[in-house]
């Protein structure tokens, strides 16, 4: 510390004093026109020998450094940041024509656009490019089971590049523009490649073309996984409904893309056609979502609620982070969460074991339709547009709350697994009898189990985020979507352990 003086600090004090006169004249302060002013001092005057003591005892005391540069702990002394936060929070603006909104829906379309365009083309790839007929038995076994296979190729470098993705994030409050605008251009690249290999005759190599197939879904994934746990994790920062409104866009987008596979049918028989005009949607609607993510930050709506991020985790640098001080924080977030964790990993651990591998390979028994719309109309259209309805009803009734969601989630699981392995799935191979033998009763099951999947899943996406401080609800989010693409790969890969469990017991 030091001691700093100020000549001029404190000026000398003059007060105004009028005489008997009336008159006003100005006279110094009592203290300087003391009687002891002019006495002599070791021979010297006193108001000569004294004014530096004097001045010295009436120049107030600094202390450097001052309490404003202190490098303190933001969480003891980061007051102004606080009323800034709390400023912000009491004069949010609105999101007016609901632009942020139709944004995350967006998004939500293009994450799921990529799997729902190639388990809807389920006849265009098993019927048309892998025709069994005359072919070896691997080609057979490729065409049998197309869709377990573009479930692995799909699920599986998802989930690992959304746990890359979750674990080398750059904070939780930023915009990861770079990953998110590189992930959009990968997929749209894809696509434009898998319309060239619709233009191409490879009915002389099917099995190679099943293997770039699944080599362009693998690439194809990898870029939605980064893609999909960014857009969750910016997500989270928004309110609640921004969050549902990404899970509305993904069943959204399912019910777009049915509704496109079933007018490709009626518009263009020809199977070679209408996947072209298919896969070109896809590349439409990606390029939208390329456009829209940079409308995203020139809204007021979005810009404040990153800079109430901004403000909460000023000073909390984590990229100086050790490892063991992430894993810790991971850990926190985790064990406020893990209830809803395990809520959203069996939701689609349960609909992925049932949609599309099993549910599309249920054979209709009496209802008045064609085989080829039947699934069309039933499996895909109906899932996707009943969980859409499912995540919209989450807007109006929010029941149960984040405490006891896990107990109608398990019990979903108890029930719609063995009812539609007993419903008229792959009647010519299986071995244990078909106790659901009436159409209506399984497209009455198909919808509820659908709407409960959009449903409970909007829930635990919506509710987890808040269930942690600001600063880690880009975390959380994040988190909850890794464990969505979790619970797809685990429900995918074990389609086909009821598959041989139905054809073997």
């Amino acid at each position: 510390m030091s001691r700093r003086r100020d000549n001029e600090a404190y000026p000398l004090a003059t007060f105004g004093k009028t005489n008997n006169d009336g008159d006003s004249h100005m006279v110094t302060n009592s203290l300087y026109d003391s009687p002891w002013r002019n006495s002599p001092i070791n021979g010297k005057a006193s108001g000569d020998s004294s004014m530096e003591e004097r001045e010295r005892f009436l120049t107030p005391v600094k202390l450097d450094p001052g309490w404003e540069g202190v490098e303190r702990n933001p969480d003891e002394l980061n007051f102004k940041n606080l009323s800034k936060v709390q400023e912000l929070e009491k004069n949010e603006p609105p999101d007016r024509w609901r632009v942020v909104y139709i944004i995350m829906v967006i998004h939500g379309v293009g994450i799921l656009m990529p799997w729902n365009m190639f388990i809807t083309a389920k006849s265009y790839f098993e019927d048309y490019k892998l025709n069994s007929t005359g072919q070896s038995e691997d080609i057979a076994e490729y065409s049998k089971n197309f869709m377990s296979y573009v479930g692995m190729f799909s699920q599986i470098p998802n989930v690992v590049m959304g746990a890359i993705n979750l674990f080398c994030q750059c904070g939780s409050g930023g915009t990861p523009t770079l990953r998110i605008v590189v992930s959009l251009l990968i997929m749209t690249g894809i696509f434009i490649f898998t319309v060239a290999m619709a233009m191409i005759d490879s009915s002389s190599w099917p099995g190679i073309f099943f293997w770039v197939t699944m080599s362009s879904v693998t690439i194809l994934n990898m870029a939605v996984g980064v893609y999909q746990n960014s857009i969750y994790g910016l997500a989270a920062m928004l309110p609640m409904k921004y969050t549902n409104a990404v899970v509305f866009g993904n069943n959204f987008s399912g019910t777009l893309v049915s509704v496109i596979n079933i007018i490709s049918l009626v518009v263009a028989p020809n199977v070679r056609t209408s996947a072209i005009y298919y896969f070109v949607t896809a590349i439409l609607v990606l390029l939208i979502a390329f456009d829209a993510y940079y409308v995203l930050p020139l809204t007021k709506f979005f810009r404040h609620f990153q800079a109430v991020v901004a403000l909460k985790t000023e000073g909390a640098s984590r990229s100086q982070e050790t490892c063991s001080e992430i894993v810790k924080r991971y850990w926190f977030v985790f064990k406020k969460i893990w209830v809803l964790v395990f809520c959203v990993w069996f939701v689609f651990f349960v609909t992925l074991a049932i949609f599309p591998a099993i549910q599309s390979d249920i054979v209709r028994l009496h209802f008045p339709i064609a085989d080829s719309f039947f699934v069309a109309i039933f499996c895909f259209l109906s899932f996707n547009f009943f969980a859409m309805v499912g995540n919209a009803t989450t807007e109006v009734i929010r029941v149960p709350g984040p405490r006891w969601l896990w107990i109608p989630v398990l019990l979903r699981g108890l029930i719609f697994i063995p009812f539609f392995l007993f419903c008229n799935y792959r009647p010519e191979v299986r071995t244990l009898p078909v106790l659901i033998s009436n159409d209506y009763v399984y497209i009455a099951g198909g919808v509820l189990m659908a709407f409960t999947s959009g449903y409970f899943s909007s829930l635990a996406m919506m509710y987890a985020p808040k269930q942690v401080e600001p600063e880690n609800a880009g975390t959380a989010g994040m988190m909850m979507a890794f464990f969505l693409v979790l619970g797809i790969v685990c429900g995918i890969n074990s389609s086909l352990g009821w598959a041989k469990l139905i054809e073997s017991f």
